[in-house]
C-alpha cells in the first residue's frame, strides 16, 4: 500500500510530547500537549482511541499497566508528582511528590519503580507501599531503567556508572543487587528485558554496537553490529514476545531488528555454502587480527530492517504479534503509528502495511487557529525549553483524599493520605479477585 510523502519531510507534531507500549504491545500510550491518549494496537487496519485524559496538560511519562484500568502519568507542570489513574472509572487512585523531577517510571503486577537523577523508589503496586529507596545512584540525566514484566523475579537494570557502560541488575522483589554487567566501554543509552527477564538487551551511546547477557548470570549472549559508519543515539530496545527477535530504533531513519540464534558448527558442515566457508576463513583470521577488528567480525549484522521517512524525529519501536502475524510497530513524534510486516523465515527490507494518525486532522487546524489568534491579540513570551519547564518549581506536599481501586465494585473512598514518599501508611488499593485486572 503505497502512502503519500511529504514534500518538505517529516516534522514532530505540535500536539505530540511522549509515547509508549504498555508490557505486552497491546496498547500505545501518547502524552499531548493536552493530556494523554490510549489506544489499542491489537489489529493493524484500525487504530482505536479507548481513552483521552484530560485530567492534567503536558504529559511528558503515561504509562499504562498491561490492559489493565490503571495509568501513570506525570505532567510538565508537576514534574515531581506521580499522579496514579483509574482511566475507566476516571478517579485517581494515589500520588506521590518527590524531591526531584520524575524522569521515568516503570510498572509490572507485582512493582512500580519511579526513576529520578540519582535516586529510585520501589513501590508495592498493590497498595503502592514505598518499599525500598536507592539513594546516590550514578547521574542518570536520561532516566534510564529497565523492570522485567515477569512479575516472579521483576528484575530492575539501571546505569551502574555514569562514564563506563556498567549496568546494575537488582531484584526487585527481594530487594537486592544480584549482579554488576561490564557491557559497554561508553555510557548506556538503552535497556530491555525480554518478556520472561532471563535476557537483557543493552546499547551504549555511541550506537555502534547492541549486546544481549543472560540473567541473572550476566554472560555475554550475543553481540550485534548496527552500523560502522557513525554514531547514533538508540531511542529504544524491544525483544519479541518469543525472544528470538530483537529491534533498535534510532534518531537514524532506519529500525534494525537482529535475530538471537546460536550459529552451531553442526549446522554449517551440513550446509557447506560458499558463505559458511568464507566465514570459517574469517573465524581462522580472525586470530591473527587486532582484538577490535576481530569483535567486529564475529558480530551479527541486522536480519531485518525498516527504512523511515523521517530523519532526527524521537521514536519508538516494538514487536508485536497481531492477527496472528509478525509486526514492527513503529511510534514517531510526527504523530503516527508505523506498522510493518516481518518475514520470520528470510528477513530483510520489511513492508508498511498501515500508517495510523495519532492525531485527527481536524485537531492541526484547531491549533492553527488558535495560534493565529494568540498572535492577533498581543505578542506572547518566548516559550521556555524543555529543561526550563520542568525545573519550574512544584507545589509543596499537601493531604489529599484518595480513591481505592476496585476493577468490580468501582472507586471506593480511601483514607487521608499525604503526597510525600514517606508516609506512614499506604492507599488502601481494594481489589477483591485479581490485582490489576487483565481485562480490556
Amino acid at each position: 500500500m503505497e502512502f503519500e510523502e511529504d514534500p518538505d519531510g517529516p516534522v514532530v507534531h505540535r500536539g505530540f510530547v511522549c509515547a509508549s507500549f504498555n508490557q505486552d504491545t497491546t496498547s500505545l500510550s501518547v502524552g499531548t500537549k493536552t493530556g494523554y491518549r490510549l489506544f489499542s494496537v491489537t489489529a493493524a487496519d484500525k487504530l482505536d482511541c479507548i481513552h483521552e485524559g484530560v485530567e492534567c496538560p503536558e504529559v511528558y511519562i503515561v504509562e499504562r499497566l498491561f490492559s489493565s484500568s490503571l495509568v501513570v502519568v506525570v505532567s510538565l507542570s508537576m514534574p515531581r508528582r506521580m499522579n496514579v489513574y483509574h482511566f475507566k472509572k476516571g478517579t485517581e487512585i494515589c500520588n506521590y511528590s518527590y524531591s526531584n523531577n520524575i524522569l521515568s517510571v516503570r510498572l509490572n503486577r507485582l512493582r512500580l519503580v519511579v526513576c529520578l537523577e540519582e535516586s529510585m523508589y520501589i513501590h508495592n503496586i498493590k497498595d503502592m507501599k514505598l518499599l525500598k529507596t536507592l539513594l546516590n545512584t550514578p547521574t542518570n540525566p536520561s532516566g534510564l531503567c529497565a523492570l522485567s514484566v515477569n512479575h516472579s523475579n521483576s528484575f530492575l537494570a539501571y546505569p551502574g556508572s555514569a562514564t563506563i557502560g556498567e549496568v546494575t541488575v537488582y531484584d526487585a522483589n527481594n530487594l537486592t543487587t544480584l549482579t554488576l554487567i561490564q557491557a559497554h566501554d561508553s555510557p548506556l543509552a538503552a535497556l530491555a528485558f525480554n518478556s520472561s527477564g532471563t535476557k537483557l538487551a543493552s546499547a551504549s551511546e555511541k550506537g555502534t554496537v547492541i549486546r544481549v547477557f543472560s540473567v541473572p548470570e550476566g554472560q555475554k549472549l550475543f553481540e550485534f553490529r548496527r552500523g560502522m559508519k557513525r554514531y547514533v543515539s538508540i531511542s529504544s530496545l524491544s525483544f519479541s514476545t518469543d525472544a528470538q527477535f530483537l529491534c533498535a530504533s534510532s534518531n537514524t531513519e532506519t529500525v534494525h531488528i537482529f535475530k538471537l540464534e546460536q550459529h552451531s558448527p553442526s549446522q554449517e558442515e551440513e550446509s557447506p555454502t560458499w558463505s559458511a566457508y568464507m566465514g570459517k576463513m574469517f573465524t581462522a583470521a580472525s586470530t591473527y587480527l587486532p582484538a577490535q577488528v576481530s569483535d567486529m567480525m564475529h558480530q551479527d549484522r541486522a536480519f531485518a530492517t525498516v527504512r523511515l521517512n523521517m530523519f532526527g524525529l524521537k521514536n519508538i519501536c516494538a514487536l508485536a504479534t497481531i492477527q496472528k502475524l509478525p509486526r514492527l510497530l513503529v511510534a514517531s513524534s510526527d504523530g503516527f503509528l508505523y506498522i510493518y510486516n516481518v518475514d520470520p523465515q528470510d528477513g530483510g527490507e520489511c513492508v508498511l502495511v498501515q500508517k495510523h494518525r495519532l492525531f485527527d486532522s481536524s485537531e492541526e487546524q484547531v491549533e492553527e487557529s488558535e495560534e493565529e489568534k494568540q498572535e492577533d491579540v498581543s505578542p506572547q513570551p518566548a516559550s521556555q525549553s524543555y529543561a526550563a519547564t520542568v525545573a519550574l518549581p512544584s507545589t509543596p506536599p499537601s493531604s489529599t483524599t484518595l480513591m481505592g481501586y476496585s476493577e468490580d465494585g468501582g472507586a471506593q473512598k480511601g483514607e487521608i493520605f499525604p503526597e510525600h514518599e514517606f508516609a506512614e501508611s499506604p492507599v488502601c488499593l481494594d481489589d477483591e479477585n485479581e490485582f490489576p485486572p487483565v481485562g480490556n
